[in-house]
């Protein structure tokens, strides 16, 4: 993406892109919440119709069914740099978002101070809070549509990603991967071959090598987890010698993990300007796939349309066991 500039000044948001494209990743989520509430209800409506015109006990239902699904192929929500919620804060989150500002800084205090009070479980103190918000406040929102809770969203992964320090750019590559599985998600409903799926909320150390990204794959027939490495190499220089360090440490890595017994795809992500075209060739010839963005780091902003598609791509043949 180019720099926007009005009147010799920048005024990019490229921030607004990456938050954007997160919060699409959040479609699959609703559309499963949508799904949880036709099923509850037996209606035809879309999700937005069907909180609006519901009473408290299919709210209850709708909001119940969403904590309590023991699918381990679920879809997933995540904060502003991508790390993944676990799923009975991801159904807190995704309600809370749509009828109440900041869940975690001031209602989770108030939900633990009715717990303190009646003593009760916390998720019926969540679930019967969500209800009455729900109730009290939608003639207020007067819509809960995609479109209306993807605006929240955008709002609220800000927020979360000024609180959330040592922001890096491995968020724009979990982005990317987060994308990858949300589409197969969106169009399957599962994650193929594997139950579930785990993506790692830092980086890992496997043997003396530091993976920047990370998913752990676990099959449906409950063999062996699988792991899908994502070591990222940025460069504000224009390459050089840095390259030819990279390609070693990357072969190394690459060398070690052959002599585990686990299963490894490696996908290396390059963000350098004029990396060295014969050290990219050295590498993919190690590895799975290798995208080199000839950008200065200080600019990227996640994969491009081309590279996100063959990612797709990449994740879907994995998801498939082609």
């Amino acid at each position: 993406m180019n720099d926007l500039i009005v009147h010799q000044v920048d005024v990019t948001h490229f921030r607004l892109v990456e938050l954007s494209r997160l919060a699409d990743q959040a479609k699959p989520f609703y559309d499963w919440v949508e799904k949880t509430a036709k099923k509850v209800t037996g209606s035809h409506r879309e999700l937005s119709e069907i909180l609006m015109l519901a009473g408290r006990d299919d709210i209850t239902a709708i909001v119940n069914g969403c904590y309590q699904e023991v699918e381990e192929k679920r879809p997933l929500l995540f904060d502003g740099i991508g790390r993944v919620y676990p799923h009975n804060k991801a159904c807190f989150f995704f309600f809370a978002w749509m009828i109440r500002d900041a869940p975690q800084q001031r209602l989770a205090p108030l939900i633990s101070r009715m717990r303190q009070i009646e003593k009760i479980d916390k998720l019926v103190a969540e679930t019967d809070t969500l209800v009455e918000l729900i109730l009290e406040y939608r003639s207020y929102v007067k819509s809960f549509s995609w479109l209306t809770v993807r605006e929240v969203i955008i709002d609220r992964l800000e927020g979360s990603r000024r609180s959330i320090k040592g922001h890096h750019l491995e968020s724009s590559v979990r982005t990317a991967i987060i994308t990858a599985f949300q589409n197969y998600f969106s169009i399957y409903s599962n994650y193929g071959k594997y139950k579930k799926i785990d993506i790692a909320e830092s980086q890992i150390k496997i043997g003396n090598h530091t993976i920047d990204v990370s998913v752990k794959l676990t099959p449906l027939d409950n063999s062996l987890p699988e792991s899908l490495l994502i070591p990222i190499k940025t460069r504000e220089t224009e390459g050089g010698g840095h390259s030819h360090i990279f390609t070693r440490d990357i072969i190394a890595a690459v060398r070690e993990l052959k002599e585990d017994e686990s299963k490894y795809y490696i996908v290396a992500v390059i963000v350098a300007l004029n990396w060295s075209i014969s050290e990219l060739e050295n590498i993919n010839n190690q590895i799975d796939k290798v995208y080199h963005f000839n950008i200065n780091p200080n600019k990227f902003i996640g994969f491009d349309d081309p590279s996100q598609i063959d990612l797709n791509r990449y994740i879907q043949g994995i998801l498939n066991n082609d």
